[in-house]
């Protein structure tokens, strides 16, 4: 089995030849069809030994394809199921970035009939990502701003902030209008707000837009931002959840959310996604690999 790894000792994806994995109780093998690329994979490859990881460890964090295997006491999905899920152990030996994998069953959820299986595989950690963060604002509703908001994450907050009630504002890169289909489109930050949701992660700038005793939401779990004027700070760590993930997809799958590919690339060609992906744009969409 060929699986994109991270090694100490290199600061390049290196594709390698692996042995499969068993697959215990409540797993699935899933033979994956595609995988989205993250900038963290690629910071990963370039800084392991930094971040105190084992000295060879699997990449990717979300994917798709097809369940092969059903472990012991796992009856959610059934041999031949087209799914799509998220590893988010970057400690383990084999992730998405792989041509299978053995994930938990309770990750997994099942691809909507019609929707391209390749596409799918860009939803579940930008999806989660939203939906979690979003839930860490509370039930108290009001002027919410999402900064990032032409990005895969962004798109995903504007459109569960509106459909959950908050009177939302997008903040984008000038020229990036075009790609916000939920809230009112801007690009100067200004205030003040009940909640910031910091997709691109611009930290005091967005802190200060938050009126006194508001609430903020960061995306860098390495990079909290201090609280100030009463403000409730948290950061949004993201965790797989199936469940959650099922009543999400069908947003992309009808349209309501844009799921962008900027483009796709053979998992033997691992390195030019990684590093065509890491200096690029978000807005551009997401980089897949197929194996």
């Amino acid at each position: 089995m060929k699986a994109v790894i991270a090694r100490h000792g290199s600061d390049q994806p290196l594709v390698a030849d692996l042995d499969s994995q068993e697959v215990g109780a409540g797993q699935a093998r899933v033979a994956v069809a595609a995988a989205g690329f993250t900038y963290f994979d690629a910071y990963v490859a370039g800084h392991q030994e930094t971040l105190g990881l084992p000295e060879q460890v699997g990449l990717g964090f979300d994917f798709s394809g097809t369940v092969t295997q059903i472990g012991q006491g796992s009856s959610r999905f059934a041999v031949g199921d087209q799914v799509t899920g998220l590893h988010v152990d970057i400690t383990a030996p084999v992730r998405a970035h792989a041509e299978e994998l053995v994930i938990d069953a309770d990750a997994l959820a099942a691809v909507p009939d019609g929707f391209d299986l390749d596409v799918a595989a860009a939803v579940p950690l930008s999806a989660l990502t939203a939906h979690q963060a979003l839930g860490m604002l509370g039930p108290e509703r009001g002027r919410l701003l999402v900064t990032g908001a032409a990005g895969a994450v962004g798109g995903w907050l504007t459109e569960l902030a509106m459909r959950d009630g908050w009177d939302t504002t997008a903040l984008v890169r000038p020229g990036t209008e075009d790609l916000v289909t939920a809230g009112v489109a801007v690009t100067e930050l200004a205030g003040p707000f009940d909640a910031v949701l910091d997709a691109a992660a611009l930290h005091g700038p967005a802190l200060a837009a938050v009126r006194a005793g508001g609430r903020y939401v960061g995306f860098k779990p390495g990079q909290p931002q201090a609280p100030e004027r009463d403000i409730t700070v948290a950061t949004v760590q993201v965790e797989p959840d199936g469940q959650a993930l099922a009543a999400l997809l069908p947003l992309a799958a009808s349209g309501a959310v844009a799921v962008r590919i900027a483009g796709r690339v053979n998992l033997s060609d691992a390195a030019l996604a990684y590093s065509s992906g890491a200096v690029g744009s978000g807005s551009r969409g997401r980089w897949l690999l197929l194996p």
